[in-house]
């Protein structure tokens, strides 16, 4: 019980970072109902997009607290162009396809752009350190909270509020929830609905893009395949907290980063399953949390934000 405060802390900074990504995969669903298998490596690009500025384009010798608002601003651009070319060029000529055809076309795009990044960094094979910001770690009671977390913990809180606004208040926003209820009807009204299905591809991505340099931060250290498993959680998330539910992304990922720190901290020590324990069982132990709640709760903790379509 005593580390009970570091693992709860430890679980918030893991659902935040799947939080973040799920927010893609459920925003491009409310809109166009499809799953961006995708969206994985589009997270992962982030990461090494933010690397790029980092050992090309900033000055040797530059402190990390001047390079890291740059980073983010590279990781942003690469994440967001890589995803509005892929609906431009591999998901819009297949909109009106029957849905296996764009699903298959989202894993094509999942391999061509590990491969891409593996062309352009021959060492992704293995993991690339990536910088980290000096200092720390930093203790507060019994928790302690290490410098690459920090940014973390800034930008999730930061970039819900954003989304929330943006969603709420704004014109754009009112128009994705528009086209999200039912397109036919929001081009009636004269929403132009292809310029916000980019939209909602783009903000997906920036968010991904903050998750990406937030894990290259935390776990000093990124190759081109820590998209998939993440990626995958990160759905997991979304489903959790219901398909097409912007808020329920959030809280899904939130959810599936306590339940897979905790398991991964105790369950070795409940009788009898000390050989369930460890992380090496993390991912198992998420992907039973998805079917525990596909089987009594499918619409997700928050419930499907999607209209049903003929």
């Amino acid at each position: 019980m005593n580390e009970l405060p570091q693992q709860l802390v430890n679980g918030l900074l893991l659902g935040s970072m799947y939080g973040l990504v799920a927010i893609g995969y459920t925003m491009v669903y409310g809109i166009v109902q499809l799953i961006n298998f995708a969206h994985g490596e589009i997270f992962m690009t982030g990461a090494f997009g933010a690397l790029t500025v980092y050992l090309y384009i900033m000055p040797n010798g530059t402190t990390m607290w001047l390079a890291l608002p740059l980073m983010l601003v590279g990781a942003v651009l690469v994440s967001v162009t890589v995803a509005v070319g892929a609906e431009r060029f591999a998901y819009r000529p297949l909109r009106s396809a029957p849905r296996l055809a764009p699903l298959i076309t989202a894993i094509g795009l999942s391999l061509a752009l590990q491969q891409a990044v593996w062309a352009w960094y021959p060492k992704a094979t293995s993991s690339i350190v990536f910088p980290n910001i000096p200092g720390g770690p930093f203790e507060i009671g019994s928790v302690t909270i290490q410098t690459g977390d920090i940014f973390l913990f800034t930008a999730a809180p930061i970039s819900m509020a954003i989304l929330a606004y943006f969603v709420m208040k704004t014109r754009t926003g009112r128009g994705m929830q528009a086209t999200a209820q039912d397109p036919d009807t929001a081009k009636l009204m004269g929403i132009n609905t292809d310029q916000i299905i980019v939209v909602a591809f783009a903000l997906g991505a920036a968010f991904a893009a903050v998750g990406g340099l937030a894990y290259g931060l935390k776990y000093g250290e990124i190759n081109f395949r820590m998209g998939f498993i993440l990626g995958l959680k990160a759905f997991t998330a979304a489903v959790l907290g219901g398909i097409g539910n912007i808020y329920g992304a959030m809280i899904g990922g939130l959810a599936l980063g306590l339940a897979e720190t905790m398991a991964t901290a105790y369950i070795a020590d409940v009788p009898g399953m000390s050989q369930l324990g460890g992380q090496s069982w993390a991912n198992v132990w998420a992907f039973v949390l998805l079917i525990l709640v596909l089987l009594f709760r499918p619409q997700g903790l928050l419930g499907e934000r999607v209209a049903d379509r003929a």
